[in-house]
């Protein structure tokens, strides 16, 4: 079973978690010197699942030696993973306080990767909070999405934001920065493949090209214009769907796989696509973002 079969991860950590803010690790750099972390079991989410690949730590992991907790994660596939794990801190009494996140990229077939939770003393820290993994991704390391660092070989950057809600109306943004030095073109729709936990296509959902059939005021049914973006500009394309479940079986695709253009790398995104049972899912074509096209934002 593929890692990102962790996905919907939730489970409490048993020992107390540091953890106060978001990062990202490489893989490569191995537990420090002399460490002497303990696994435990394998994480489990309500149902009994369980995920050999992600595991709690615990012991003198940290670079000081001094008795901390962590995480380590195992590449199960056949090819490099970016991995990124969502926690929860919560207090003494079990209320959430904050949700922090933490990256490790370009995991290679094989490797394990472990990291110390610690983020230091004092409030929101491992002495202060526990944690709970609430959330586990894993994607196609050429694929990841990268919001900086070097830009990539093609030029541009793909993400996603967090999106909107509204009385099961969902919407998220899809962004395209070029980081290049020369300009980018594109006309029309981003292309789409909608996968599943497994990251495995999901079959039976129509793509729609405009926003109307799921909702009008949205604004994502212009004609698709040219747009040409200057090193350092950006355009967006905007998703939306209900998540209405009447009969049958809802569908839920984590994952979305999205090609700018013909031509282009695909990126793999993770918008959290919760479908019910509409078997909709509307595109909006690439529009310049409003700063780079010289108009307010509103």
């Amino acid at each position: 079973m593929r890692p990102a079969t962790a996905l919907a991860l939730c489970a409490a950590l048993a020992s107390t978690a540091l953890l106060t803010g978001c990062g990202t690790e490489t893989a490569g750099a191995p537990a420090s010197p002399g460490a002497t972390c303990a696994s435990l079991a394998p994480l489990a989410d309500p149902a009994g699942r369980t995920w050999d690949n992600v595991r709690v730590v615990s012991g003198e992991c940290g670079p000081s030696g001094a008795p901390s907790t962590g995480f380590e994660v195992t590449n199960t596939d056949s090819e490099p993973l970016t991995f990124t794990l969502t926690f929860t801190l919560v207090n003494g009494f079990g209320e959430a306080m904050d949700s922090i996140t933490r990256t490790v990229e370009a995991v290679e077939p094989g490797q394990t990767v472990r990291r110390p939770l610690d983020a230091g003393d004092g409030p929101g820290s491992a002495r202060t909070y526990r944690a709970r993994i609430t959330k586990v991704r894993a994607v196609p390391a050429d694929e990841a999405p990268t919001e900086d660092g070097a830009c990539p070989p093609s030029g541009v950057r793909v993400t996603d934001d967090r999106g909107d809600a509204a009385m099961g109306l969902r919407v998220v943004g899809i962004h395209l920065t070029n980081c290049s030095t020369t300009d980018y073109r594109l006309n029309g729709y981003p292309a789409l493949r909608l996968l599943d936990e497994d990251r495995d296509p999901v079959s039976g959902v129509e793509i729609l090209h405009g926003t109307t059939a799921i909702s009008t005021g949205i604004g994502g049914d212009a004609e698709p214009r040219p747009v040409t973006l200057r090193p350092g500009e950006s355009a967006y394309a905007n998703l939306a769907w209900r998540n209405t479940t009447t009969d049958g079986d809802p569908v839920d695709a984590p994952y979305v796989e999205v090609t700018a253009k013909p031509g282009a790398k695909p990126v793999t995104v993770t918008p959290e696509l919760d479908l019910g049972t509409t078997g909709r899912l509307g595109v909006s074509p690439w529009t310049k973002t409003p700063a780079d096209a010289g108009v307010p934002r509103g």
